[in-house]
């Protein structure tokens, strides 16, 4: 049996295109996500490009933490796991809530990933050498950087708290590549830059996403939003899929891998422990490891 990986939004986007090249590298797949349709479509993708074991789909939705849970029981006791690849992110025009009664944005873009993460780190760990990866964006460097509470103060605009929530899982994961050195798992965040998704095509043409400031500016942000997302996507998958398979990276951790597929400097402000406390300190009340 080959190596087993999952991507999480495994049936469209950049979630499918890194499904796609984890496949062709002999991976056995398991992408994640909500509607069944969809992943049966996904699947066939995957298979047609796979030089190992098939691809499958298995259903959950990430906004919901006990969803999440089950999904991580279930993958857990499958075995050793060998490639964990978070792909999900959402953003809202407007402000929602989820099930658990959370701000919709955070929980999805940040504590699906980070739960999910701290449930499978013992098949991981089992599976090691094995990787980690976060997707990031670039939406990280217009987001407000308090964490004493899970919605800063200020009204609600859906790009800034995106990127808070990006943010977030930015200081989350190099702080996870500490606690796992050593361990045989590697962590690395992976920034795809700009392509063309259902969320870009989408949510980003809405000027509700930005504040009342940026809005008086909107034909400008709305060009320079049009410009950064005309990529494809399997263009910009080539950083997650180098994140969690490139031999280049065998024995580090702690990197982030920018849109050119290389590593760079990370975002200066997620260097900072006091961030990454506070990131953790929110998560673990807002997502604990079992159901209250």
């Amino acid at each position: 049996m080959g190596k087993r990986a999952v991507v999480t939004a495994g049936t469209g986007g950049i979630g499918l295109e890194t499904a796609m090249g984890l496949a062709a590298t002999g991976h056995a797949v398991t992408v994640i996500g909500r509607n069944a349709e969809r992943g049966a479509r996904a699947i066939e993708r995957i298979d047609a490009v796979a030089t190992g074991q098939g691809a499958r789909f298995v259903a959950a939705d990430l906004a919901s933490l006990d969803s999440v849970r089950e999904l991580a029981a279930r993958l857990a006791g499958e075995g050793p796991l060998h490639v964990l690849v978070n792909n999900v992110g959402a953003m809202f025009a407007d402000r929602q809530q989820t099930v658990d009664g959370i701000e919709a944005s955070f929980a999805v873009n940040h504590l699906s990933p980070y739960l999910l993460t701290e449930l499978l780190l013992e098949p991981l760990r089992a599976g090691g050498p094995s990787r980690i990866v976060n997707v990031t964006s670039g939406a990280i460097r217009a987001a407000k950087r308090s964490f004493d509470a899970v919605e800063p103060p200020g009204g609600y605009y859906g790009f800034h708290w995106y990127g808070r929530a990006k943010l977030a899982n930015l200081a989350y994961t190099l702080d996870l590549a500490e606690r796992l050195r050593g361990t045989g798992v590697s962590v690395f965040a992976a920034d795809p830059g700009g392509a063309a998704t259902a969320m870009t095509d989408g949510t980003m043409r809405s000027p509700k996403i930005v504040s009342p400031g940026l809005r008086l500016l909107w034909p400008l942000v709305r060009r320079t939003f049009e410009r950064a997302t005309s990529g494809s996507a399997s263009l910009a998958a080539r950083s997650s899929v180098l994140a969690a398979a490139d031999a280049s990276l065998d024995g580090r951790t702690g990197l982030v891998i920018g849109p050119e597929a290389r590593p760079v400097a990370p975002f200066r402000p997620v260097t900072d422990s006091r961030m990454a406390e506070a990131v953790l300190r929110l998560s673990r009340r807002l997502a604990p490891l079992t159901s209250t």
